[in-house]
């Protein structure tokens, strides 16, 4: 591989989720195969969600083979503008909470895109709504440090902007966030994010980034193409 970060994969989905296919020990064995170092399973959960210590246990039970590191997470979307996430209480043994844009972050809680559009259409001005999106961001890192960005500007394309409008204030505040709060940011194969301008971001303050294909069937695991241009924007920078 390429680029270092590529033998590891930090966001990957089991039967725990439920719209993923593949089991726990399915996703290590392919993991191994792709010939991984370190591997980040990750399911989704809600504030509801019961079954985290059977999950852990369940990792614990796996066969890992030498020379594979294998890592545990849960992904929570943020809930409001507040940073709030959508997260049980969890157990010892979850290394990071994946925070996700799932939804827009609102005032009063999670937008989904058609509303932010419509709300966009009705005069709400971009700049304001990024302004809340970004500030919602940075405000979760904070509550929440030493966690992991999940395909960070994802929701963007869906309520009708793009990474190229949040422009350089904000993307260098977010990053600068990032670096202070040991948040790990993932480079994402499935959503083609984030971008080169916020990847610079990132160098320049110092923010760790990692690789990620969050992949819902093995077959995915640590197979890398779309994010291979932007690492190497990022290194050519």
């Amino acid at each position: 591989m390429s680029h270092a970060l590529l033998r590891g994969d930090h966001h990957v989905h089991s039967t725990f989720s439920d719209d993923a296919v593949s089991t726990l020990a399915e996703n290590v064995e392919a993991a191994a195969a792709a010939g991984l170092t370190t591997l980040r399973l990750v399911d989704h959960v809600r504030q509801s969600t019961t079954w985290v210590p059977e999950y852990l246990a369940a990792v614990r039970a796996l066969r890992v083979p030498d020379g594979l590191t294998v890592l545990t997470g849960v992904e929570a979307k943020i809930l409001d503008a507040s940073g709030a996430l959508d997260v049980p209480s969890l157990p010892e043994g979850i290394d990071r909470i994946l925070i996700a844009d799932h939804q827009f972050p609102g005032v009063d809680g999670p937008l989904g895109p058609t509303a932010v559009r419509e709300r966009i259409a009705a005069g709400w001005a971009v700049d304001d709504v990024l302004d809340q999106f970004v500030n919602a961001l940075i405000a979760t890192m904070c509550r929440h440090p030493g966690n992991q960005l999940a395909h960070c500007f994802s929701i963007l394309p869906k309520i009708g902007l793009s990474e190229d409008q949040l422009g350089p204030a904000r993307t260098d505040a977010w990053a600068r966030t990032a670096a202070e709060t040991d948040t790990l940011v993932e480079v994402n194969e499935k959503w083609g994010c984030p971008g080169t301008g916020a990847l610079e971001s990132l160098r320049l303050a110092g923010a760790e980034i990692v690789a990620s294909t969050d992949s819902h069937q093995a077959s995915d695991v640590g197979r890398y193409s779309r994010i291979l241009p932007l690492l190497d924007a990022r290194e050519a920078s």
